[in-house]
């Protein structure tokens, strides 16, 4: 299938640059548009994060599907786990994000969820790739499609929040939430505090440009601050569109993806809803294998990325995955991955066992990992390089069985990630750097 316009998280790219502009956005909501139309009245969910350029292409994503005869439904800054859920409360053809996610506010895209809150089939993908190529062209003025704002989106996704929670009662815990002045802002609050939580809010304030900036998710020192400062049981970290979470012990440590999906695991098999095995990806931390393997979970690995997690979800009908970065699937509970739910599945094991975080997080110990990214100026097939791949072979030859070693070409960067774990830190760093000054030498030469 053609990639030139969805990719594994959309589109997504720096505003003003190809292929997010706003003459580009409003071909895009046409073409959508006429492809749902073609199977009658059509209607399509539109939500978005907080970063200023959101309100451009919300106005040229409405005029496009307008143009095709579709009705919009918009819900205003929303997570994007909230628009593929309102995407099936509203019977929508499909719901549309506008977000870039983690990215810094220059950036922003677009991606798509199903009337299912899932990924588009293949089929309607290249249906709208291939209306694209076709002029642009307006419907009659009696058939124009209608938008109407959904004035109480927020309170039913923080209804939906709460329910997956199962009934728990959160009074008694003290909790920093960073919003990272994304589309939570002004929903996680009320969704913990709503639960019975104390909630000390930090980034909670977005101004357009303030997104992701030295806050939420990716960047949690401010948080892990706040913790200690406060003297509170945990800090919990959202990215900008709400899919992503991080959380920080009562000791002001940051507990990452791999940690939490381990304990969610644990805690699902507690409530005896847990069933097959779990996800991750080619990043995961060995020590979130063994720790499975301790446990007899079975445990497989997706390429890099959401949408492989998903599909290795649905291709074995198993109920959880995820990625270190945070992005956390509960196929049990929802469709996507999910910051807030992820958050509340902690929390849920926190107060049912009467655990900190920092205890609950013991049963998988962690191995030192390091990576280092080589930058290249042209795409390198890997396995195909015979100086790359005889240096593989010599590094895992003498980390043996202690670690394992991993190259990958990034999909997002001109870089090859080379990445090494073990039991031994300071072995960990030699051998990366060793590794990674092979690659470098074997890049330059194919360059020269």
């Amino acid at each position: 299938m053609s990639k030139r316009y969805f990719g594994t998280d959309g589109i997504r790219g720096k505003v003003g640059q190809f292929p997010v502009t706003p003459d580009f956005v409003l071909k895009l909501g046409w073409a959508a548009g006429k492809v749902f139309a073609r199977e009658g009245h059509s209607k399509i969910l539109i939500g978005k994060d907080t970063r200023i350029s959101g309100y451009m292409f919300e106005s040229a994503l409405e005029a496009g599907l307008s143009a095709a005869g579709v009705d919009v439904l918009l819900t205003g800054p929303m997570p994007t786990p909230a628009v593929a859920y309102l995407a099936r409360t509203f019977r929508a053809d499909a719901g549309i994000v506008i977000s870039a996610s983690h990215n810094p506010f220059y950036d922003n895209g677009i991606k798509f969820f199903s009337s299912e809150g899932t990924k588009l089939p293949d089929d309607v993908e290249q249906a709208i790739e291939a209306q694209m190529d076709i002029a642009m062209t307006t419907v009659d003025s009696s058939e124009l499609g209608k938008a109407k704002r959904i004035v109480d989106a927020a309170g039913r996704y923080i209804e939906f929040c709460k329910a997956s929670a199962g009934g728990v009662s959160l009074k008694g815990l003290r909790i920093v939430l960073d919003c990272a002045n994304g589309a939570t802002y002004h929903v996680a609050p009320s969704v913990f505090s709503e639960l019975g939580a104390e909630i000390v809010e930090i980034a909670s304030s977005p101004d357009g440009l303030n997104i992701n900036e030295d806050c939420g998710a990716t960047a949690t020192q401010r948080l892990q601050t706040v913790v200690i400062a406060e003297k509170a049981d945990l800090g919990i970290a959202l990215d900008g569109d709400g899919d992503r979470v991080i959380m920080v012990d009562e000791n002001g440590v940051e507990v990452d993806g791999d940690e939490l999906l381990y304990i969610i695991a644990a805690q699902m098999r507690r409530d005896g809803v847990f069933s097959g095995g779990v996800v991750g990806t080619l990043m995961s931390n060995f020590g979130l294998e063994q720790a499975f393997a301790r446990e007899n979970i079975p445990f497989i690995r997706a390429n890099v990325g959401d949408r492989y997690v998903m599909e290795q979800l649905y291709a074995n009908d198993w109920q959880l995955g995820g990625e270190s970065s945070g992005h956390l699937v509960c196929r049990h509970l929802t469709t996507t991955g999910d910051g807030t739910v992820a958050a509340l599945q902690i929390l849920k094991a926190i107060v049912e066992t009467q655990e900190t975080l920092s205890g609950l997080k013991q049963g998988m110990t962690k191995m030192p990992q390091k990576m280092i990214n080589v930058r290249v100026a042209q795409k390198v097939k890997i396995e195909e390089v015979a100086q790359i791949t005889e240096a593989v072979k010599l590094t895992e030859t003498e980390l043996g069985d202690r670690g394992r070693v991993l190259l990958r070409a990034s999909g997002t960067e001109p870089v090859i990630r080379v990445m090494i774990e073990g039991e031994n830190a300071v072995e960990v760093e030699r051998l990366c750097q060793q590794l990674a000054s092979e690659v470098e030498k074997a890049v330059m030469a194919l360059e020269n």
